[in-house]
């Protein structure tokens, strides 16, 4: 038996249920995983509220880290006492125990707690795929990047500086403004008061940026659009805000755009370039180059609060679930 996350209809946080499930043992090809932390990622939200299709009823969330308990036939992998981290495979991570497919697990290396992997693992494997794969940083652009001081974010500031690459980032309120600077991001902008296509332009002696990572969406694109150069590149990466929608003659107006919209799993699979990945970031933690913690904690059972704090922006960094 399993203490579970459990949603029977899509809506607000009140559609989530703590409920005892029957996990059973791992079969061919899987494991059995004890969490010891459980990531809060923005994806989750879009299941629940049904933006992303989920059959019902549904677990949630694809993002923890813990330990391997038993392995099931033809698992070389990983075996008992490993501990993991995962961020792709089905829904159901909000639970403190759990049978998954082994091959999407990622072993965690020493030196790197459970609890920094737990802020890590999507987060960090998301700035390593727009960083590095998306639109690859050589170091020593500009670039603008919306929600600076999120979970992705804040990684994203340390990576940028790592790379020797200058993020322009924006925030909602000063507060937020003070710790993405902190975590490496060179010029804020603070969108509360502040119009970001004109600071961008300012920041740039005129010429725009060649790349804007853009996971707001909706209430941003324009502002993006306006912040790039001539042939540069919009990464739609989110819509928090609310489904992107563009006019391909939009983008030739703006000086010939290239858009895209990535999802994971098309750079994260096959497993050995999951892996490879992995170990990018895993490196640049053990090298002191990116840290992480989480920002906020809050109990499995109390998930619903979790995601309406993160909902109304009241959260900073990464937010985590402790089983």
């Amino acid at each position: 038996m399993a203490n579970a996350i459990r949603f029977y209809q899509t809506g607000g946080p009140e559609v989530l249920r703590y409920e005892t499930v029957d996990i059973g043992d791992p079969g061919p090809g899987q494991a059995r995983v004890r969490h010891s932390f459980v990531a809060l990622n923005f994806i989750d939200i879009y299941f629940r509220t049904g933006r992303y299709p989920a059959a019902l009823p549904s677990g949630l969330g694809s993002d923890a880290v813990g330990v391997v308990e038993a392995v099931g036939p033809g698992v070389t992998d990983v075996k008992p006492g490993d501990r993991v981290g995962y961020l792709l495979g089905p829904q159901g991570a909000y639970s403190d125990v759990r049978v998954m497919p082994a091959d999407v697990l990622i072993p965690l290396p020493d030196g790197v707690s459970d609890s920094t992997a737990s802020t890590l693992m999507m987060k960090g494997m998301t700035a390593q795929y727009l960083f590095r794969q998306v639109y690859p940083l050589k170091g020593g652009e500009t670039i603008l990047y919306h929600a600076a001081a999120g979970g992705v974010g804040l990684v994203a500031c340390q990576w940028a500086k790592a790379l020797g690459v200058t993020m322009i980032g924006t925030v909602s309120t000063d507060e937020k403004a003070e710790i993405a600077k902190a975590h490496g991001c060179a010029h804020v902008i603070v969108t509360s008061r502040e119009d970001i296509a004109k600071r961008v332009r300012e920041i740039t002696d005129g010429k725009g940026v060649p790349v804007v990572y853009d996971s707001v969406g909706k209430d941003t694109l324009m502002a993006s659009l306006d912040s790039l150069q001539p042939r540069g590149s919009l990464v739609s990466n989110g819509t928090t805000s609310g489904p992107v929608v563009v006019d391909s003659t939009l983008l030739a107006v703006k000086g010939s755009i290239w858009l895209t919209r990535p999802a994971m799993i098309h750079y994260a699979t096959p497993r050995s370039h999951m892996l490879a990945m992995a170990r990018e970031l895993f490196d640049l933690v053990l090298a002191g180059k990116i840290r992480g913690e989480p920002g906020q904690t809050f109990a499995l059972a109390d998930a619903a609060q979790a995601h309406a704090a993160l909902e109304s922006r009241q959260t900073t960094g990464a937010t985590v679930l402790v089983p």
